[in-house]
């Protein structure tokens, strides 16, 4: 049997032509879903720059929330730790007090002697 007449047989049997049918369909079938496919992205590609102001609308809305909770955060955290700094401060200063009153005192006196001894 030579080739050209097994190559007749083949392409004159039943599965050949179904396998064949088979393979034009899928073709059929990616070309409708690709027109289908391009529709839609044509679609989103018009609709996709509003879609996206309005999510970067939505973040930038929490974010503003979210950065005025922080700053009243932290507000409170300074105004506590300054509080509790001013209280600090206030106890430091008082115990001090009176040792820089005394050391005052005695460098206002030693200046004293020294200018009237002089």
């Amino acid at each position: 049997m030579t080739i050209t007449t097994q190559a007749r047989k083949i392409t004159e049997s039943k599965p050949f032509y179904a396998l064949t049918g088979a393979g034009d369909y899928a073709v059929e079938k990616a070309r409708a879903y690709a027109t289908t496919m391009q529709g839609k992205a044509e679609i989103m590609a018009r609709e996709l720059p509003e879609k996206a102001k309005g999510y970067a609308d939505a973040a930038a809305t929490r974010f503003a929330r979210l950065y005025d909770d922080l700053a009243d955060r932290g507000r409170k955290v300074v105004s506590r730790v300054s509080g509790e700094a001013a209280l600090e401060l206030t106890e430091v200063s008082k115990s001090a007090e009176p040792e820089i009153a005394a050391e005052t005192t005695a460098k206002r006196t030693s200046r004293t002697r020294t200018t009237t001894q002089g």
